[in-house]
């Protein structure tokens, strides 16, 4: 799946089946609706894919202090892009894990 057939899917009412937990987090991130993809975030926490999500939705939340603790226990450093370029970045990452 390409990043523009993904984005497209944000048009359907549920996340497509057999999409991994992190692309579904995503999906509904990119639907608006920040805690079912917190949800997700918080179920796996100490992985890094689930960390670095973590990271990203206290970061579009506004919690720099909490979303810097989650950059860190990702390995990641705190992102000097928008949160729209993070969001795409993060899909395209997962999308790549699927091919």
């Amino acid at each position: 799946m390409t990043f523009q057939e993904f984005s497209g899917t944000l048009e359907q009412p549920e996340p497509p089946a057999g999409f991994p937990d992190v692309l579904q987090a995503l999906w509904y991130d990119g639907k608006g609706d920040w805690e079912s993809a917190h949800e997700i975030a918080q179920s796996a926490e100490g992985t890094r894919p689930y960390d670095r999500l973590h990271a990203y939705l206290h970061r579009k939340e506004g919690d720099e202090w909490n979303a810097r603790y989650w950059y860190r226990r990702a390995g990641a450093a705190f992102p000097a892009v928008s949160l729209d370029e993070e969001w795409e970045a993060l899909v395209r990452e997962h999308l790549s894990f699927r091919q």
